[in-house]
């Protein structure tokens, strides 16, 4: 029981240090919070808007490989560590100019890039610390930090946009994130080789899972399945995340951020909570469910915010479940990750998988953008996710178990 302890405690503060890493790195989340700034101070208009973030989301997404592979051979540390260094460059060089060239340079790819490197050692080193009956549990507190970011992210924004200014705000994040990212990226660490985690909890792993390589993986028709189901549930999801604050300005004027901030509750309690779902009665029902009622959300919208006399209050509970079932994505893949194809090279092949989460997030937010511009509502874009989440909810039934699957 001693030498127990010290592995164990040295476990949650793994998961701990991941879950705020990405409570920095979660700026990506309060994009919305920036577009009117950046109509107002530099005079963007129409798809410009949402450039930088939707080019963030694609770059984050295929970061990750990159990210994954210097993961598994380098460890978190190293990964983590980057990834702070990146993040903070990209905010401290749109600080210095209104250039759209520039933001896309500094917020989309340096930015993306840092945020991918920074992400990718959150998960993996934690789920290592422990048996396989709490994958979803743990993958779901460390990425709730993602989601829980825009809590004090929406309120900070608002607070520093109104005092100093959209540019010097961008520096004062930018050095913020740096410093604590790479601060937190001290604590990661794998566990020691041949560590195995406490018998008592193992024996409720109903399958031994082989680990595979990537090539093996892009072998595998479960991967593409999974893909494109990922692509479908993180892009509706984004098309609404990156345009909630305009949607709320309608109901709620300066107040808007709250509903950002609401959503973020959402979000966090999606990952967490499918993901202790998910240990219960398995990943394909969870995100199953999770698709269905994303899809139902979508359709309730139309008439919310195309009515007049909606209250801000219904605004904020919409707001707050579309969260949910996004965040339970982000929760629940890469537990199929692990599920499917082990922990050995889970950092590139994770990486690999989410490249789904930054095509649909570029692809569905740019289309939700374009239809936005074309009609002057949301109508339009809520019809589109909806009928892509129903989709999904179709697809989800093909996915087998991991023990039915020849890995």
């Amino acid at each position: 029981m001693a030498t127990e302890t010290p592995s164990k405690n040295h476990g949650w503060l793994v998961a701990s240090s991941g879950l705020g890493i990405n409570l920095a790195l979660g700026i990506l989340y309060t994009w919305s919070m920036f577009k009117a700034a950046i109509e107002k101070d530099f005079g963007w208009k129409g798809d410009q808007l949402n450039d930088p973030y939707a080019l963030c989301c694609l770059v984050f997404a295929f970061a990750m490989i990159l990210a994954g592979k210097c993961q598994d051979k380098f460890g978190p540390r190293v990964t983590a560590s980057i990834g702070g260094l990146l993040v903070g460059a990209g905010m401290v060089l749109i600080s210095t100019s209104n250039s759209y060239s520039t933001w896309l340079l500094g917020f989309g790819v340096l930015v993306g890039i840092g945020i991918g490197f920074g992400y990718s050692s959150t998960t993996p080193p934690a789920l290592k610390w422990f048996p396989p009956a709490k994958t979803g549990l743990i993958a779901g507190i460390v990425v709730a930090g993602f989601g829980l970011a825009p809590i004090y992210l929406a309120p900070t924004s608002q607070y520093l946009l109104s005092h100093f200014g959209l540019k010097q705000s961008m520096l004062i994040f930018g050095l913020a994130f740096t410093v604590i990212v790479i601060g937190l990226a001290q604590m990661l660490k794998n566990p020691p080789v041949g560590y195995v985690t406490s018998p008592q909890n193992s024996s409720t792993t109903k399958t031994a899972v082989v680990a595979s390589a990537p090539g093996e993986m892009l072998r595998s028709p479960m991967f593409y399945l999974l893909w494109l189901i990922y692509f479908i549930g993180a892009g509706a999801g984004l098309m609404v995340i990156s345009s909630v604050s305009g949607m709320a300005k309608k109901s709620m004027g300066v107040n808007a951020f709250i509903a950002v901030a609401v959503m973020a509750i959402g979000n966090a309690g999606g990952r967490i909570i499918a993901g202790i779902l998910s240990d219960k009665i398995g990943r394909r029902w969870t995100l199953m469910l999770v698709l269905a009622v994303q899809a139902a959300l979508m359709f309730i919208a139309i008439p919310v915010t195309a009515s007049k006399e909606t209250t801000p209050m219904l605004i904020v509970l919409l707001a707050t479940f579309i969260g949910f079932n996004y965040g339970a994505n982000l929760a629940l893949f890469p537990s199929l990750a692990k599920d499917f194809w082990g922990l050995k090279s889970f950092g590139m092949n994770y990486g690999i998988l989410f490249t789904a989460w930054g095509v649909g997030g570029f692809v569905l937010s740019r289309l939700q953008q374009m239809l936005f511009t074309a009609s002057g509502n949301y109508q339009s874009s809520f019809t589109v996710a909806g009928g892509f989440l129903l989709g999904g909810a179709a697809l989800a039934l093909l996915i087998r178990k991991p023990a039915e699957t020849k890995i």
